[in-house]
């Protein structure tokens, strides 16, 4: 009996728990005039202590980001900038395998607008965002702002006056039959800043900090690596010879050296200044998480990968080269300024491969990282040319080119062609196209680490090795580490998690068999499983109520619905941590239909299942859909929330979310009781 009314009490309290709308984050907001038509737009929001908000900027694959929309801008106003973001924490999240950015106790967001209607009166603003602590919510706030009076300029038409042609007009009425909020709304994807330098001031205990330490590393790393490479290599003695040899005295000749070293970092970092300028600060973090970027990219890396193999060499115009080569026939520090220029001419076939790469890394880390990156590679580039000029004897310590720079050159050139597909994974990722899932990934890699393995022992060469001969200590060693690298990996389409790559590859439910290649469990495929269903955590899964109420009527099973989010932390967890529970995983795969909603897939529904709830909130996803049934049927928004139903819909249980797995246990044994 006391077992009995302790079950009640811990259900009575879980229910009271979750059934209720959270609104953690409270939000304000205010105009601020700039100039006579521009403005700056300020949102603040105080978020509800031990809750968290997720910036835009959180990466993909992880908890879902904060996204704006800047209702109605065409023709009405422009956005000057980007919008910032007040400062927020970074941190790793080993759920997801990704960083997370999120802010604690407040927000605020800052976007400047220029009005170009001055009959404009207002504009709108909608913010959607997800809030976590133990549980998730996806919410969304909406911003009125009501604008002064716009004074008119008199000497010229307005640019919204001047914009309406007659077919502007004609595309503008076409637009509206269509649909105005996709239309003319602007996405805060291809307008936000948070990293600007204004609103993210550096401080020594701040963990962006750390971001651009690893960038700085990263590239000094990239450029001893470049300097091992067939075009640069051989430079180092030739270009330090001429500095000895044609100086008058070895403090002259030291003086040109150091002018040279210096000569190659500022041409970097200025290659690093026109990109920031040119796209922005933070354009290339957009661009960097955009599909088609990452698309374009693996092709790039691909072929400097056939490149570096020996198939063809990509090389700048020759007419570049000779240009500067006169140049540097001149003398001084121009002449000096020529050499370092033709050395990054010449030597592109090689480092233009490094450059890219940086550049990307750089560019997800946003902000003022290309410089930084720039700085890095270019430092360790230039320093041997500095030292060896002062240390001449040193020269003698150096290895001879030979043969081994085309090792080095056809090594790197496996590792960026393994590289590149990690770039197409996040395409598919996105898209969720199912390419490219786990087990073709792993096996990608897998025969490129072998390929690799067998040509550091010798067994295929490329165009431009030199004849096989005896295979060098560091060659073999090598060729181990890649072989034992290569083991490591098959494992993998077993099931194991690999852990040391765990950022490379599609997680682990991106795959063809989730548990494994090979794994026994739920025997089932595409054409035995029933219609509408897929096969998930080994169970046979409904992603539609209407579908997996049906069945479960077919088959006079109870219902359980799993409202989720694929961006959902603590969703995971209990997948990972609870589910997995040999009697729950029993209870849940033979006595239940399973049906996981996700309430922040952001897939439309078609037109004619659209509509407008009594409270003005657009039903325009299938996520909104599962969203509004959470609230209107169980007066709650958080993930996860589970509820068991009968097979007619009816709930035969209260609530319950994030929970240990006895709690859980309990409250399904209660439930099927009914």
């Amino acid at each position: 009996m006391k077992k009995v009314l302790f079950l009640l009490l811990a259900l009575l309290s879980i229910s009271g728990i979750s059934a209720q709308i959270v609104k953690p984050v409270k939000w304000t907001q205010r105009l601020e005039k700039i100039s006579g038509n521009e403005f700056n737009l300020i949102m603040e929001g105080a978020i509800d202590d031990n809750w968290h908000m997720y910036s835009q900027f959180t990466p993909a694959d992880g908890p879902l980001p904060l996204t704006l929309e800047y209702k109605n801008a065409r023709f009405n106003y422009e956005l000057v900038g980007k919008t910032k973001e007040s400062p927020y924490k970074k941190q790793y999240n080993d759920v997801f395998e990704v960083d997370e950015y999120y802010w604690e106790k407040k927000v605020t967001l800052t976007q400047r607008v220029k009005i170009i209607n001055p009959k404009l009166t207002t504009i709108e603003v909608k913010a959607d965002y997800q809030v976590c602590k133990e549980v998730c919510s996806n919410d969304d706030a909406k911003f009125t702002f009501k604008l002064p009076k716009i004074p008119v300029a008199e000497d010229e038409p307005t640019k919204a006056a001047a914009a309406q042609t007659p077919d502007a007009a004609v595309a503008s009425d076409s637009a509206t039959a269509k649909k105005d909020a996709v239309k003319d709304t602007i996405s805060a994807k291809e307008t936000i800043d948070s990293k600007d330098l204004t609103s993210h001031p550096i401080n020594p205990d701040s963990t962006e900090n750390l971001g651009l330490w690893t960038i700085f590393f990263l590239a000094f790393g990239a450029g001893f690596a470049a300097l091992l490479t067939p075009c640069v290599f051989p430079m180092i003695p030739m270009t330090v010879s001429f500095f000895t040899k044609q100086s008058k005295n070895k403090s002259a000749g030291i003086r040109n050296a150091i002018l040279y070293g210096i000569s190659i970092i500022v041409i970097y970092v200025t290659l690093g200044l026109i990109i920031t300028a040119i796209f922005g600060a933070d354009a290339l973090n957009a661009i960097a998480t955009n599909v088609w970027f990452n698309v374009i990219f693996f092709v790039l890396l691909v072929i400097f990968a056939i490149s570096f193999m020996g198939a063809f060499e990509i090389v700048l115009p020759n007419s570049w080269a000779s240009k500067v080569d006169r140049q540097a026939d001149r003398g001084g520090i121009i002449g000096i300024l020529a050499m370092a220029l033709a050395l990054a001419i010449v030597s592109f076939s090689c480092t233009g491969i490094f450059i890219g790469n940086l550049l990307v890394i750089a560019a997800r880390e946003g902000g003022i990282s290309p410089l930084i990156g720039m700085f890095g590679f270019s430092l360790a580039l230039a320093l041997p040319f500095m030292l060896f000029a002062i240390f001449p004897g040193w020269m003698n310590s150096l290895p001879k080119s030979g043969g081994w720079l085309n090792t080095v050159k056809v090594f790197l050139g496996f590792l960026e062609l393994a590289l590149a597909f990690k770039f197409l994974s996040n395409a598919d990722l996105v898209l969720q196209l199912h390419l490219l899932e786990r087990e073709v990934f792993l096996c990608i890699w897998i025969a490129i680490f072998g390929a690799l393995t067998l040509y550091l022992f010798g067994k295929i060469q490329t165009p431009h090795d030199s004849p096989a001969g005896n295979l060098s200590v560091g060659r073999i060693m090598l060729g181990l580490l890649t072989l034992t690298f290569t083991i490591y990996l098959i494992p993998g389409l077993w099931g194991a998690p690999l852990k040391l790559i765990s950022a490379f590859p599609p997680p682990l439910h991106y795959s063809e068999s989730p548990h494994g290649v090979g794994a026994t469990g739920t025997v089932m495929n595409d054409k035995t499983l029933p219609e509408g269903a897929v096969l998930a955590h080994d169970m046979i899964t409904f992603n539609d109520y209407d579908k997996g109420l049906a069945y479960a009527k077919s088959v006079n099973k109870p219902v359980m619905l799993d409202f989720t989010g694929h961006a959902c932390v603590n969703c995971r967890k209990m997948e990972a941590n609870v589910w997995t529970d040999k009697e729950v995983h029993e209870i849940m795969k033979n006595d239940l239909v399973l049906i996981s909603l996700y309430v922040d897939d952001k897939r439309e529904l078609p037109e004619s299942e659209q509509y407008t709830t009594p409270e003005g909130e657009d039903i325009e996803t299938i996520g909104d859909k599962w969203t509004n049934l959470t609230i209107t049927r169980y007066n709650t928004n958080t993930q996860p929330l589970y509820v068991l139903l009968g097979p007619d819909g009816k709930d035969i249980s209260p609530t319950i979310s994030y929970v240990g797995k006895d709690e859980y246990l309990a409250w399904l044994k209660a439930g099927l009781k009914k």
